[in-house]
C-alpha cells in the first residue's frame, strides 16, 4: 500500500502546479463601449412623376424640318475710342486698396492734372477728370510715356483697360 500513497501524492503535486499557472494567466483587456452614432435626419421621400400622355408626331417631309441654326456671337474686339476721344494709354496695374492705376502710355502722348479720361474695358466703363498724378510718391502736374505714375481713379480698373483723353 505504500506504493498507492505514493502515486497520490505525485497527482496531488502535479495538480498544484497547473493551478499556480493558471493563476499566472494574464487577464483579458477591457474593452471600452462603443459610442452610437447619432442618425442622420430622415428626408421626405421623392414621389415619382407621373407618366404622362404621348402625342404622335407626324413626320415631315426633309425640305420642311426645321434645322437648328448655329448662332454665334460676333468675337469679342477690344473698345475703340470714338471720334471724341484719343488713345493714350493701357492700364498695367489696378491697386484696389488705394484706388489708383498704373499706366503706360503711349508714344508722344501725355496726361496733366485737369484733362479728362475715359477708361474703357471689359467690365470698366467710365469718364473722370484726373486730379492726382504721381511719379516715385511724388505728385506731378504732367507725365510722359516713358514715366512710371499713379493715377488716382474713380472706379474699378482692371489690366488691360483702354485708356483715352477726352477731347473737349
Amino acid at each position: 500500500m505504500a506504493t498507492k500513497t505514493r502515486a497520490k501524492a505525485k497527482r496531488r503535486k502535479t495538480t498544484t502546479k497547473t493551478a499556480r499557472r493558471r493563476k499566472r494567466v494574464r487577464k483579458a483587456k477591457t474593452i471600452g463601449k462603443k459610442i452610437a452614432k447619432k442618425a442622420l435626419p430622415r428626408r421626405a421621400a421623392r414621389t415619382k412623376a407621373k407618366p404622362t400622355a404621348k402625342v404622335a408626331v407626324k413626320p415631315r417631309p426633309v425640305s420642311q424640318r426645321t434645322r437648328p441654326e448655329t448662332v454665334n456671337p460676333p468675337p469679342r474686339r477690344p473698345p475703340q475710342p470714338s471720334a471724341q476721344e484719343q488713345r493714350i494709354g493701357v492700364v498695367t496695374h489696378y491697386y484696389s486698396y488705394l484706388s489708383v492705376v498704373a499706366m503706360q502710355l503711349e508714344p508722344g502722348t501725355t496726361l496733366r492734372v485737369g484733362d479728362i479720361i475715359h477708361i474703357r474695358g471689359h467690365t470698366t466703363d467710365f469718364t473722370q477728370k484726373v486730379e492726382s498724378l504721381e511719379v516715385n510718391h511724388a505728385p506731378v502736374t504732367e507725365v510722359g510715356p516713358n514715366d512710371d505714375f499713379g493715377l488716382k481713379v474713380i472706379g474699378h480698373a482692371r489690366e488691360h483697360d483702354i485708356v483715352c483723353k477726352v477731347r473737349s
